[in-house]
């Protein structure tokens, strides 16, 4: 089956149609297409493979999908096979791979490339390779494995060099005849990622990379380079799904808020997700009680921006970084002439007694403590039922919502259990965090008044004045 891009001796500055693949997080594939679908004005498909989805547009549209809240790399599709029969013995598959370079109707999708370079040029984008971890092995003909996970944490990125600026000259407008005149034209560096899942496939992902990559580089007469390509080619296999495309982004666009990162920063785009799923509404009151680096209020804030977000931690330096983060942003928005602020404030508190009044809180949305790299699942046992108590007191009763992630689901689950009669567990998202399976879950505050239902046999702390005292509301702004 064949991508909506074709060969009409598409020339560059004329609009031509294509359809763009994305990687989101995994679990909130549908959230991503509900974001085309309302910013696009086009339906998502949403691919076999979890954590991708596919959606056509016109060149005229992709400066609007770099903007995509939800989405973690973007690339354009070469072509796409729902069904592609591979051969038996790997020696056949991996020759019919090789064979496959020459066939393919790259013209549309290179158009697309050299009209993204231009966005890339002025967002001053940096140079780090489509979700690959690590130092890429030097196979012939540029071949590289990516992993099929991304991670969470920032990723070390060097900056274009002069020599990439050159590789692009101004002539990028003229007319390309055929496939092989305009990347002749100028050397052009490139390199082939593979990423493959399924276990009935005859070869590693490293030898289809490495042959697709070689047949690629026969074809196009490009040179092979590991780390300062210019063309990232994707290979994307997924049991007999397999999709080729080029990759638009050096580097995933969740890295887009956070400049000062902590132990366990979430991604930009999980933090999206765990937004919708809860529909922030205008003058709504949204708590992080646990914010990190406060990576969710700071999305929210620039999102959601009709609502107040109060981001507090207990920890000094997850305070301090947070203010850091929230101050870069501003500085950053005033730069671009934007003179209005972020509607958020940070706290430093205890999380078990909240300086909030009782029935205060719209929306609670925070990631709490996994007990791998922050806290330990011992704690944890004590830890999320005093905290889901006092999230229950300050939240709205009837019309409050928790959205809460965590991968220890048996302590949470245990936890819930105990005080049925304050939250109501509507909706469950699992997600992949950094290679480890959690759950986003969605809670409903019910109309049980805190402190008078059966399960609440927890004895309530009032919050004294020393306590409220202690609390250190840090500026904002600068």
């Amino acid at each position: 089956i064949s991508s909506s891009s074709t060969d009409n001796d598409a020339t560059t500055g004329d609009i031509i149609s294509v359809t763009i693949g994305a990687t989101v997080p995994t679990g909130f594939e549908h959230t991503a297409a509900e974001e085309v679908k309302e910013k696009i004005g086009v339906d998502a498909r949403i691919s076999k493979d979890r954590g991708r989805i596919y959606f056509p547009i016109t060149t005229d549209k992709l400066f609007q999908v770099h903007l995509l809240r939800s989405v973690d790399n973007l690339f354009v599709v070469v072509e796409e096979y729902d069904n592609y029969q591979f051969k038996e013995s790997k020696e056949e598959t991996l020759m019919e791979l090789q064979e496959l370079a020459s066939k393919l109707p790259w013209t549309n999708a290179l158009e697309v490339w050299k009209l993204n370079r231009t966005f890339k040029k002025k967002k001053g984008y940096r140079k780090g390779g489509n979700g690959t971890k690590g130092k890429p092995k030097s196979e012939a003909a540029g071949a590289t494995v990516a992993d099929t996970e991304q991670q969470e944490l920032p990723q070390a990125t060097s900056t274009v060099e002069n020599q990439t600026e050159e590789s692009v000259p101004e002539a990028e407008s003229d007319t390309q005849d055929s496939v092989e005149a305009a990347p002749r034209a100028i050397l052009i560096k490139f390199r082939v990622t593979c990423n493959r899942a399924g276990d009935k496939h005859s070869f590693s992902s490293n030898e289809a990379a490495r042959d697709f990559g070689g047949a690629v580089q026969e074809f196009f007469q490009w040179k092979a380079d590991m780390t300062k390509f210019d063309i990232e080619v994707l290979l994307n296999i997924h049991n007999v799904e397999v999709v080729i495309g080029i990759a638009l982004t050096e580097e995933s666009l969740h890295r887009r808020n956070i400049s000062h990162f902590g132990p366990t920063t979430l991604r930009s785009t999980l933090c999206y997700g765990m937004l919708r799923l809860c529909k922030p509404q205008p003058s709504d009151i949204i708590l992080d009680p646990m914010c990190g680096t406060g990576a969710i209020p700071l999305e929210g804030a620039i999102e959601f921006n009709s609502s107040f977000y109060i981001a507090g931690d207990n920890y000094d330096m997850a305070v301090n970084r947070t203010v850091n983060n929230i101050c870069h942003i501003q500085k950053r928005r005033a730069d671009k002439g934007s003179i209005s602020g972020l509607p958020i404030d940070t706290v430093r508190w205890d999380l078990c007694s909240l300086p909030m009044r009782t029935s205060s809180v719209d929306i609670i949305i925070t990631d709490m403590p996994f007990g791998k790299r922050m806290g330990s699942r011992k704690k944890n046992w004590d830890l999320y039922p005093s905290c889901l108590r006092e999230m229950a007191r300050v939240c709205r009763p009837g019309s409050g919502k928790a959205v809460l992630l965590t991968q220890d689901k048996k302590c949470f689950s245990k936890a819930i259990s105990r005080m049925g009669g304050l939250w109501r567990k509507l909706h469950t998202v699992w997600v992949n965090v950094g290679g480890l399976h959690a759950g986003v879950y969605l809670l409903k505050r019910t109309e049980a008044v805190f402190g008078q239902t059966p399960e609440d046999v927890y004895e309530s702390r009032e919050v004294v004045n020393s306590n409220i005292l202690s609390i250190h509301v840090l500026p904002v702004t600068e």
